[in-house]
């Protein structure tokens, strides 16, 4: 797109339609599975009418009360057999201590899993306490309670869920960005409607959890810039499962390309279970193994296509273990590393160095806050990253579904994934005075961490982890980076992103990353002297506001406002020509511009917050990044 050109529907279709096609080389869909959903009929509420947003997207009209997300959710462990309950649920704020509403009907409806905050939910209100019900059904035909049991998934709720099903309490959960799976069989009647309530308490910044940019304090003055609307409760796919007594908890795929292999666990937690694994390239075996659950196994893949942005090649992979369970999959064969290139350390995957070319993209919505109206709005994100000539995303202190990583794996985008940070601790505005978060905070923070890189280890586009940004929230830095490095050794860590801005570098990690934002040349680099590898985390942040594509007319910030798109294209293409230079002859690895998308009140996005306005040239944009990349190609 060019200069303020607005995507309409029908290039919208055909851009996804080409989108689509992208990386599916050998690998069987997962979201095929979906149409075994559609024949559980579930108990259906009505009532739910949708708020008006601020602004709307181009797929917010999309949103209806029999389709929001019926996608497969967990694209990397597929089972044909799954029931969705996304669609209208019975909803009512609460106080701290209310016994759960068994048997009794709630007031008000909530389109589920739209926060309760965003307009698609119905309610765009902040609760901090608040009850979901619902009802549903059981198919006969998956023999709960004889040779299988049936999981209850929530794929995300933030923040504390406690879950009732006909009266029993399930289980709970804390942790706002990672899933909750109950066993919930020997709380079903025999037969019939059951019953399941889900309570949800959220304190946001009032609490000690990782929450990222939402505060409450965003609902209040203008001036809160560096905070975005909350989104509390239910905010991804809500979901049932039967599986066999003894079934695949999690599937841990790390590739070995020196080796020519696949490494992968199979975590079931019962003893004499035996997995076989088997590669398929369109249905052609490539590679298999078999040997015990819960231990690594090496299983060689002869026809080995490395995963690039490129060619994000994808491998299918079926598992199945004794007891009769059987998972679909797939993988990337790639590796990520900081290596010497030229007597300095760079990024390099696949043992090579190529610069790695990104945009910050936060992933929050005018219509549904942290949720994408639908599975095509976030497509898009990808797929238009890809297209203006970007190598990578900077996934900025929030954890996206699992089909938002299944999209970058098979588009093509490598991602750096941040951690959430928490309101404790230090915090903006000063970030360079070291404050510790109170140990229950650093207790939250850790679990969630390790939980978050388990769920997300098996992404081949997922190249590196970032567990603090610019000093929020910060602690025992190196210790942290050593924690996550032997959790996952085979990608790299970056301790801190903006270490220039809280003014602490505590060493640890593989990376040195400076925030440079502004109009100045977008310097300086890091030193690559203690051998980590130099990145610019984030840089630019030009702002301009487009008429009738503004969250909040009249107050709009960014840190460098351009006067209109002219500027902002050819400033762009200027601080591009710096960033290729250091590239050239400073040893920079890579660059994070800021920001993809607006937020709220930033204007600095390349897209409008509605994704309805590209600002830029998409054609001088491409051009300025690949002069970049192919640049600083050694």
């Amino acid at each position: 797109m060019g200069d303020g050109e607005r995507p309409g529907s029908m290039r919208r279709a055909d851009f996804l339609k080409a989108a689509g096609a992208v990386g599916l080389a050998g690998l069987v869909v997962p979201a095929t599975a979906g149409a075994a959903a559609a024949t559980v009929r579930q108990p259906a509420e009505t009532g739910w009418t949708p708020r008006t947003p601020p602004l709307t997207t181009p797929w917010t009209a999309d949103v209806t009360a029999h389709s929001a997300h019926p996608e497969y959710p967990r694209p990397q462990l597929t089972r044909p057999r799954w029931a969705n309950l996304n669609g209208v649920w019975q909803f009512a704020a609460a106080s701290p201590g209310d016994a759960p509403p068994v048997g009794r009907d709630l007031a008000e409806r909530i389109l589920v899993p739209y926060p309760v905050e965003s307009a698609l939910s119905g309610i765009m209100r902040h609760e901090p306490h608040m009850f979901y019900r619902r009802r549903f059904v059981v198919p006969r035909g998956w023999a709960i309670g004889r040779t299988h049991r049936l999981l209850l998934h929530l794929d995300a709720v933030d923040y504390a869920a406690t879950v009732w099903v006909n009266g029993t309490k399930a289980g709970t959960h804390r942790g706002g960005y990672d899933r909750c799976t109950l066993d919930v069989t020997d709380a079903l009647t025999a037969a019939g409607e059951q019953e399941l309530i889900v309570g949800v308490a959220d304190p946001t910044e009032d609490g000690v959890q990782p929450l990222g940019k939402q505060r409450n304090a965003a609902f209040g003055p203008h001036d809160q810039v560096l905070y975005y609307t909350p989104a509390s409760g239910i905010w991804q796919t809500v979901w049932l499962e039967p599986v066999p007594v003894a079934h695949i908890r999690r599937l841990d795929l790390t590739p070995d390309l020196d080796d020519r292999a696949l490494r992968v666990t199979a975590v079931v937690g019962r003893p004499g279970v035996t997995v076989r694994a088997t590669a398929r390239i369109g249905g052609r075996t490539v590679g298999s193994v078999t040997g015990p659950a819960d231990r690594e196994l090496r299983l060689p893949v002869r026809e080995v296509r490395p995963w690039t942005p490129e060619d994000p090649f994808l491998y299918a992979l079926d598992v199945e273990i004794t007891g009769g369970d059987r998972v679909a999959s797939y993988f990337g064969m790639r590796s990520v590393a900081v290596r010497e290139v030229r007597g300095v350390p760079h990024l390099v995957l696949n043992g090579r160095f190529r610069f790695q070319l990104s945009t910050l993209q936060q992933g929050f919505w005018p219509d549904g806050i942290y949720t994408p109206a639908t599975d095509a709005a976030a497509i898009f994100d990808i797929a238009q990253n890809k297209r203006l000539g970007f190598t990578t995303i900077r996934k900025h202190v929030k954890v996206e579904s699992d089909r938002w990583y299944y999209h970058a794996d098979r588009i093509g985008q490598l991602v750096w994934q941040d951690m959430p940070s928490t309101a404790t601790g230090t915090q903006p505005p000063d970030v360079t005075t070291p404050k510790d978060p109170p140990e229950e905070g650093k207790r939250e923070f850790e679990a969630e961490l390790r939980r978050i890189v388990d769920r997300l280890r098996s992404h081949p586009s997922i190249v590196m982890w970032i567990p603090f940004n610019e000093g929020w929230g910060e602690y025992d830095i190196a210790r942290i980076a050593d924690l996550v490095k032997a959790w996952d050794p085979g990608r790299v860590v970056n301790e801190m992103s903006g270490a220039d801005t809280a003014k602490l570098d505590a060493g640890g990690g593989e990376v040195l990353d400076y925030h440079n934002i502004g109009f100045s040349p977008p310097g300086p680099v890091p030193s690559t002297a203690d051998g980590r590898a130099a990145v610019i985390g984030e840089f630019g942040a030009y702002g301009l506001t487009v008429d009738g594509h503004v969250w909040d007319p009249g107050h709009t910030t960014s840190p460098a406002m351009v006067p209109d798109a002219a500027t902002l294209n050819g400033t762009y293409v200027a601080i591009m020509g710096e960033i290729a230079r250091y590239a050239r002859e400073e040893g920079l690895s890579a660059a994070n511009y800021n920001l993809f998308e607006d937020v709220e009140h930033q204007v600095n996005g390349l897209f409008t917050y509605d994704r309805k306005v590209c600002k830029v040239d998409a054609a001088r944009v491409r051009a300025a990044n690949r002069a970049v990349i192919e640049g600083a190609r050694p």
